[in-house]
């Protein structure tokens, strides 16, 4: 059975202003095929902690200038040592050292004079623990990514919208900045799919999904798909010249697609109309208010011959 972290991967950091005792941890893990680090004080753990990642710390209590308690706390605090177990070696024994060791994040510990079959097995198990815990931890964003995605197009789904949406007006609230919503709807997608069949139009919606995706680089802004051919894009801190002129835009590299429509009644290709709508929320301010109005937008683009941008100011 594979193992779940092979030994032979896992860089061991130990840390200790004696020589000999590094000395000793240091074959005593070799032998066991652990890579091993070295460092003599406190700060140069945090150091070679950041360039080197290890997969376990064994950190001396008792140490001049940075003693181990500290040097732990101040490891908990980087982003990537937040699941890089402590194993705290200390000639201290009394209850009230244990339990600081606990408190300043140290997983266990073991008392010298060291006892190596005993600190053989919790290294190996404590470097197991968290290979497991760090692939739950990718599972979970894994999964909480495919909760919030469209399956077919691949960028946010309505859901997601919803969440960012009343996140994003809430922040702009806060700082009286403007934001705007995007709606945009494939001209004529019924149409579509009767001559061409639901899996060119799944395809079309890919591609138009993708494209849209990609004419918005920054990342607070969200692509999200809101219903059937439609698609809405959140743009906080964007004022309306900037919605305007970013809506035109989609709607220019949605037609230069060139996806052949031949039941289009506005043009031989695939199009799209989109409304817009921006404003500066007020705390405690209702934003269905805006999503009707890019709505409107949107339904009098499509009412004067589709294939265009029309926007809709929000009444404070």
């Amino acid at each position: 059975m594979k193992k779940i972290f092979p030994e032979d991967q896992s860089l061991v950091l130990i840390v200790d202003d004696e020589q000999f005792i590094r000395l000793q941890l240091r074959l005593a893990l070799e032998r066991e095929g652990y890579q091993i680090a070295e460092a003599q004080s406190g700060r140069e753990a945090i150091n070679l902690c950041n360039q080197l990642h290890p997969q376990i710390v064994l950190l001396d209590a008792i140490m001049p200038d940075m003693d181990g308690f500290e040097c732990c706390t101040l490891l908990q605090s980087l982003e990537y040592s937040q699941y890089t177990p402590v194993l705290m070696i200390t000639g201290l024994d009394d209850q009230e050292s244990v339990d600081r060791a606990f408190e300043v994040g140290a997983i266990d510990f073991v008392t010298k004079p060291i006892h190596w079959p005993v600190l053989r097995q919790r290294v190996r198990r404590l470097i197991q623990q968290a290979q497991i815990q760090r692939q739950l931890e990718a599972a979970n964003r894994e999964l909480q990514r495919l909760v919030t995605i469209d399956g077919l197009t691949q960028v946010a789904n309505r859901r997601r919208f919803e969440e960012y949406f009343t996140q994003e007006w809430q922040r702009m609230a806060r700082d009286q900045m403007p934001i705007s919503l995007i709606l945009c709807d494939v001209d004529f997608f019924k149409f579509f799919n009767d001559t061409y069949g639901h899996q060119a139009g799944d395809r079309c919606l890919q591609q138009v999904a993708n494209t849209i995706k990609n004419t918005f680089k920054r990342p607070a802004d969200l692509v999200s798909r809101y219903g059937g051919e439609e698609f809405a894009i959140i743009l906080p801190k964007t004022d309306t010249e900037g919605a305007i002129l970013l809506a035109e835009t989609v709607c220019s590299v949605i037609r230069k697609l060139a996806i052949p429509h031949s039941t289009s009644q506005v043009s031989p290709y695939v199009t799209i109309s989109i409304g817009v709508s921006t404003t500066i929320p007020q705390p405690g301010s209702d934003l269905q208010k805006m999503i009707a109005m890019a709505d409107q937008a949107l339904y009098q683009a499509k009412s004067e011959g589709r294939d265009r941008v029309k926007f809709m100011p929000l009444d404070q």
